[in-house]
């Protein structure tokens, strides 16, 4: 079997879904799938290189994030016939539309993966949102008439039905999540304490995301700063691209609470820098205000270390279950209480939470199983 993934980016620095279509790379040969991906970079950016499937780069992008495309459209159009099923990762940009007319006219099947972009939270920003609800008319055919529009969970499903109107469309819940790790752990924690030596012989907590509103960056800082005192072995790192140029503003919050000096910011980390954060970290904390997933979160959990997150995160439910992790509400008390439960445990706790992640990983986030359900559905009778 064929199938062909689209996507705006394949950039790491863009977070999720562009490391799921990566992750899928890695399964898809164990399933007897041969995969190719049309993006809209620059056939020269550097992430491109040494993917282990073929990726046809656009380069043409217009009308900002839209990412009108002529070139894309006639891509698309041509090489439609020759898969056996299509995917299109994201909403909101050109690709919808040009996925939707090609599929149909060569009669292949497609399915929508909405990665969280239908979530009713972004309603708060009244004018995108305005923006959003008068283009709606242009994204509604690509989800209505697409084979399914895949979920990462039940609440994701449910969620994205109280966004717009009208809403009919199948939907999938399809299992989610990563390839299992790979490097030598003595190397990789190395290499993460080589880039900030002065962590080698403390604890730290750890924040690996976007450094963007949603993300809770500010209301993490404000709740470290209030617990800093109380427990001085501690640090933070914030690790994280800084796309919306607000490292500078949470920088200067740190030095005005007074956490400066324990606040690390590395920026970006990939390959063995991030495995080896997570696997040096006490934990992981992620207090969002939305997420869709967390590709992040199971990453945490396939390092053998807990996470703590808010109720926000749609696979919060899974953690509770499994006792992988800490849960509470996306606000500055709740993202208090997580840090405070989580340093006041006793060791003995804490260790059996940690011992509890990589199970909850191998039971529910490996990403062979979403390769499966996606070649599934296309295997599925027209």
């Amino acid at each position: 079997m064929r199938i062909l993934h689209v996507i705006g980016t394949l950039n790491p620095a863009n977070g999720g879904p562009p490391e799921g279509v990566r992750q899928l790379g890695r399964a898809y040969p164990k399933i007897g799938v041969e995969l190719e991906v049309v993006c809209q970079n620059s056939p020269d950016a550097p992430f491109l290189a040494n993917l282990p499937f073929p990726v046809h780069a656009m380069g043409e992008r217009r009308f900002g994030s839209f990412g009108f495309s002529p070139r894309l459209w006639r891509w698309v159009h041509q090489n439609a016939p020759r898969f056996d099923g299509i995917v299109m990762n994201g909403l909101w940009i050109f690709a919808d539309i040009a996925v939707r007319d090609a599929a149909l006219s060569a009669h292949v099947p497609y399915l929508v993966f909405a990665h969280g972009a239908l979530s009713p939270w972004f309603r708060q920003f009244r004018l995108k949102h305005i923006k959003k609800t008068l283009y709606w008319p242009l994204q509604y055919p690509p989800l209505r008439d697409a084979r399914s529009v895949l979920f990462t969970s039940a609440a994701e499903r449910d969620q994205a039905a109280q966004s717009f109107r009208p809403n009919h469309w199948r939907s999938t819940c399809v299992p989610y999540g990563i390839s299992e790790p790979e490097g030598d752990s003595c190397a990789q924690k190395g290499a993460f304490f080589a880039r900030i030596p002065a962590l080698r012989d403390r604890r730290f907590l750890l924040f690996l995301s976007r450094l963007v509103p949603v993300k809770s960056c500010d209301l993490l800082l404000s709740a470290f700063a209030r617990i800093a005192g109380e427990f001085p072995e501690v640090d933070l790192v914030m690790a994280g691209p800084d796309r919306v140029g607000w490292m500078a503003a949470l920088q200067r919050q740190s030095a005005e609470e007074g956490t400066a000096d324990r606040v690390h910011w590395p920026g970006m980390l990939t390959g063995n820098l991030k495995w080896g954060a997570l696997r040096s970290a006490d934990a992981l904390i992620l207090p969002s205000h939305t997420e869709n997933f967390g590709v992040v979160i199971v990453e945490s959990l396939a390092a053998g270390r807990p996470v703590l997150i808010s109720n926000q995160v749609n696979i919060s439910p899974d953690i509770l279950a499994d006792g992988a992790g800490l849960v509470d509400e996306d606000t500055l008390e709740g993202t208090e209480r997580l840090l405070r439960r989580w340093l006041t445990m006793p060791q003995s706790e804490r260790d059996a939470i940690a011992d509890r992640t990589r199970p909850c990983f191998l039971s529910r986030y490996s990403m062979e199983r979403a390769a499966a359900s996606i070649k599934a559905l296309f295997s599925e009778p027209h």
